[in-house]
């Protein structure tokens, strides 16, 4: 009676003791990162990921408990030199400024793409009723793009040029380029002047800047590179990819989770973006933008590579990668994608 009685008293203990390793375990297994996203529609999915703690979701279920810092940065360069410093784990950005980066940490950092998440057309808008075209603005004029030389909307002007006056020209546009945020920039352009007379910029930027009767369009991206492109992907190095395994799949879970809550619902989408996107716009008008047919919110990279193409021949990127796959992590493979 003795021996049983110490027999099952070690075993409570034992038990009790593994319960405690289990719990300390359990409660070490947490994770801190640090996402950033963008102003405007194309960060949708990451408005809905924030807005239902998606990633943190996830997270639990792989038996992680992450805590999500959200930081919102405008334009390429500002982003990549977050990700470098190690400030994010998770960049937002265009195309150009996520090649110009897994150029540069090839062999080191290797910052690759996760997946995209949107297709839509940005639109080079205007005040001045003059300029029809690329070429009717003056020396004297000044677009606004969130960043000079390596966001979306300056290569796709550099490629524009390049299209319509050969690639020896492919700067012709550069020197009329200055760095401002979108809502910066369509402020300045809708308080008229010629200081700013042009914005290359998306939705709502786009939408609020063609509500006043004075601004038109000059050019869309769509027209620039000869249909649907990805305009944001999101970045990561390889470093918090094999750190934060979990993390990391926690993050393309959430995002795909949420590209499903939009399409299924673009309503209550707009109630998302309305809450986390910080626009002005009347709801209506986000919900037709969230609904344009030209717009895709998906995970799918689509025609990525004549970026890099286009970057490697004008010495913007020193390696052309084979094919889009070079710069993405491989668990976006199964997507497809160009």
């Amino acid at each position: 009676m003795v021996r049983f009685s110490f027999v099952r008293a070690w075993g409570v203990a034992l038990l009790g003791a593994s319960l405690m390793l289990g719990a300390a375990s359990a409660m070490a297994d947490t994770s801190r990162i640090a996402v950033a996203d963008q102003f405007g529609l194309g960060s949708l999915l990451w408005n809905v990921v924030k807005d239902q703690k998606l990633i943190e979701k996830h997270g639990k279920a792989a038996g992680v408990d992450i805590a999500v810092e959200w930081k919102r940065l405008s334009g390429g360069a500002a982003m990549n030199e977050a990700v470098l410093s190690g400030s994010i784990d998770v960049g937002t950005g265009g195309v150009p400024p996520l090649l110009t980066l897994w150029d540069r940490t090839r062999g080191r950092q290797e910052v690759k793409a996760i997946s995209a998440i949107v297709s839509t057309p940005h639109y080079l808008v205007t005040n001045q009723p003059r300029i029809r075209s690329l070429d009717d603005f003056s020396d004297a004029d000044r677009i606004a793009v969130p960043a000079v030389n390596v966001s979306i909307q300056a290569r796709l002007l550099q490629m524009a040029a390049a299209k319509q006056h050969g690639q020896a020209q492919f700067n012709r546009y550069d020197a009329l380029t200055v760095a401002l945020p979108h809502a910066d920039a369509t402020s300045v352009l809708l308080a008229g002047g010629n200081a700013v007379v042009g914005s290359f910029a998306g939705e709502p930027f786009t939408t609020l800047a063609l509500r006043n009767p004075s601004v038109h369009k000059v050019i869309s991206s769509y027209e620039i590179l000869g249909g649907p492109h990805t305009v944001n992907l999101i970045w990561a190095t390889s470093r918090f990819r094999e750190r934060e395994p979990k993390a990391y799949r926690a993050v393309l879970a959430a995002l795909a989770e949420a590209q499903t809550f939009v399409q299924a619902d673009p309503q209550a989408a707009a109630d998302v973006f309305l809450r986390q996107g910080d626009s002005s716009l009347p709801r209506e008008q986000v919900l037709a933008l969230i609904q344009n047919p030209e717009t895709r919110y998906t995970l799918v990279p689509e025609n990525t590579f004549p970026f890099a193409r286009f970057m490697h021949q004008v010495g913007a990127i020193k390696h052309l990668p084979a094919s889009w796959k070079d710069y993405f992590f491989e668990e976006a493979y199964a997507l497809g994608g160009s």
